[in-house]
């Protein structure tokens, strides 16, 4: 499949579905969902070789994009987390949905989806200086653009995995 999109939006798309698939990844275990979960970022997977250079497979992300159709309506309203699952489920469906050609979502949408699902973590964090996991989330976006211009896409991919490591002990303490 030919790439004719924003090619740094997407990559900042796809940085955010990693970044917050530390918490999605701990989340979705707490509720019998990683099977699918794995399904679903599978296909961000696919998407981040694709952006170093591999082809697109429909096939592949077919798959994921129908594993997270309505994967967050597993997780049941009464936990805490549920927002934040739900709202980062749609990172994920905005990065698969841009690599279509007549597609009607752009990247910033997916940026966009991380600082509201981020918005809605249910308790105070302590991740280095922040409080407010949302607040921590709109450094990381800052940071994403800033290494993505100066390191390129390894440099994104590594910080995206470091920080994905800070969610998923922000979730581990939530879920106990």
């Amino acid at each position: 499949m030919e790439r004719t999109f924003d090619t740094a939006g997407e990559a900042l798309c796809c940085a955010a579905a990693v970044r917050l698939d530390g918490a999605l990844r701990v989340l979705a275990a707490r509720v019998e969902l990683s099977e699918r979960y794995d399904m679903v970022m599978a296909g961000v997977g696919h998407l981040v070789a694709s952006l170093d250079g591999g082809e697109l497979d429909d096939a592949i992300l077919g798959s994921a994009f129908a594993a997270n159709w309505n994967l967050g309506m597993g997780y049941p309203d009464d936990l805490p987390g549920m927002g934040f699952f739900r709202k980062g489920l749609k990172i994920v469906f905005v990065a698969l949905v841009v690599t279509r050609p007549d597609q009607q979502v752009m990247p910033s949408q997916g940026l966009e989806f991380a600082l509201e699902a981020a918005a809605t973590w249910p308790s105070d964090v302590r991740v280095d200086s922040f409080v407010r996991l949302a607040d921590f989330e709109l450094a990381c976006q800052q940071e994403a653009e800033e290494r993505l211009r100066t390191d390129g896409l390894p440099g994104l991919w590594k910080l995206a995995e470091a920080r994905s490591g800070q969610y998923r002990r922000v979730a581990e303490l939530l879920v106990g």
